[in-house]
């Protein structure tokens, strides 16, 4: 059998328990426990090829320089449990090999477990790595090639999920969202495009995560088209926010499928239109209006809402009314489902705390580094969502929608009644083109 590494063997450990195959009990503890496994084996595996001078699958060892031969256990005691880890062991050298990093380990469990953890959630640079392994004099015990490896390997990760086929997903509501970041140093921010989605058993999934030069048609567009390419299937319903240049992408390339407009931005909106001592009167309105039983129910508490403030609030009322049946399309959807399918909020808040960490990163700027951040902290809380319950009845519900969003494509797709198709398009009429 091939011989693998230790640490290849712990990083598929960890992939199982990102892609939630693993049957951890606690899935943050073992979280931390594995990467800070990983960084240890990595850090000692590059320490032993330093040593030999060659690679894990080099051949020609150089006289006296000795061969490796197996691993030994080590046991770090942390807070999150016990920490165990297979050392490279080194026979036939000339001089005994000594592991400088197994003895610095002894006293260092809690910055290793900050690494392990700030490394997976942060995207940390070679600088922190080297310098949370430095010994008593400065000097990094860490070699440039194990430190290159750990700060790479979350890179790796993220553009193996950002390939990643997503045929296996049967994707139900689908959800988007954007976040303006300095992805280049000394260049105006541009948007980072999330998307996850609630499947058809009820779990929730983080789809893409990209970068784009903004909210834009064009960027949404091309977002969008990398998950259509890569296998994902019409959703039943897209949830965004209210930029236009993502509506007209959610429009283009989701045809058969209903859009919602995020409520906790439209509600933001109306915030901004509405007299301070009018607002409590005024949300209360609108929030019934927006979360009626039934999108009749809704329509009629619209227009109420417009003869009692259309003369004086003419602003806040044509807010209310714009996009006004995006705003209420959760409502044809079951009603266990609607709290959960009518915002962006999951990944708002996300984005709220990625935000006040970059603020106290000042290396948490450029391309790599905000995406492996983005990507961790995504990844990480993504163990801890809860998906829908599914009944029975709410499967057949759901069924209905989609055989009534297929039909209304098909009308909206179906060549108007007389006009022949093989005919140039300069002879048919004004009322035909339209």
């Amino acid at each position: 059998m091939e011989r693998i590494q230790a640490s290849e063997r712990t990083r598929e450990k960890l992939k199982a328990l990102m892609e939630g195959r693993s049957e951890a009990v606690d899935g943050r503890s073992e979280l931390v426990r594995l990467a800070a496994q990983l960084i240890i084996e990595e850090a000692l595996e590059g320490e032993a090829a330093d040593a030999l001078g060659r690679g894990y699958y080099a051949r020609g060892a150089a006289p006296g320089s000795g061969y490796r031969n197996g691993y030994r256990r080590g046991r770090l005691k942390s807070a999150e449990g016990q920490v165990e880890y297979s050392a490279p062991q080194i026979a036939d050298r000339s001089a005994p090999f000594r592991s400088r990093i197994r003895e610095l380990l002894g006293g260092r469990t809690e910055e290793l477990e900050a690494l392990a953890v700030e490394m997976y959630a942060r995207g940390l640079s070679t600088r922190d790595i080297e310098a949370m392994f430095a010994d008593e004099s400065g000097k990094s015990l860490l070699s440039r090639t194990a430190v290159s490896e750990i700060t790479e390997r979350l890179w790796a990760e993220y553009q193996a999920f950002a390939g990643r086929d997503l045929g296996e997903f049967e994707v139900l509501y689908l959800f988007v969202d954007g976040i303006a970041e300095r992805l280049h140093l000394g260049q105006p921010r541009e948007a980072v495009l999330a998307a996850w989605g609630i499947l058809a058993d009820g779990g929730k999934v983080l789809l893409h995560l990209a970068p784009g030069t903004k909210e834009d048609t064009a960027s949404c567009r091309e977002f969008f088209h990398d998950m259509r390419r890569r296998g994902l299937s019409d959703p039943l319903l897209v949830v965004s926010d209210g930029a236009p240049g993502m509506i007209r992408a959610i429009e283009e390339c989701f045809p058969r499928s209903a859009r919602q407009r995020c409520l906790v931005h439209k509600m933001r909106n109306l915030l901004s239109k509405v007299p301070e001592d009018v607002w409590p009167e005024f949300h209360a309105r609108a929030r019934a209006c927006y979360q009626a039983a039934s999108s009749a129910l809704a329509r009629l508490l619209r227009d109420d809402i417009q003869a009692t403030y259309g003369g004086d609030l003419t602003s806040a009322v044509a807010c209310l009314d714009d996009d006004f049946e995006a705003c209420i399309a959760h409502l044809k959807f079951p009603l266990a489902h609607r709290r959960a399918i009518r915002t962006t909020n999951l990944l708002e808040r996300l984005f709220g705390e990625e935000r006040r960490r970059t603020k106290v990163i000042p290396h948490a700027f450029g391309e790599h580094a905000v995406l492996k951040l983005m990507y961790a902290a995504l990844i990480r809380a993504a163990e801890r969502w809860r998906g829908l319950k599914m009944t029975e009845f709410e499967r057949r519900q759901l069924k209905a929608i989609k055989e009534e969003l297929d039909r209304a494509h098909t009308e909206r797709t179906k060549p108007a009644v007389g006009v022949n198709l093989t005919a140039s398009p300069t002879r048919l009429s004004s009322k035909e083109r339209t």
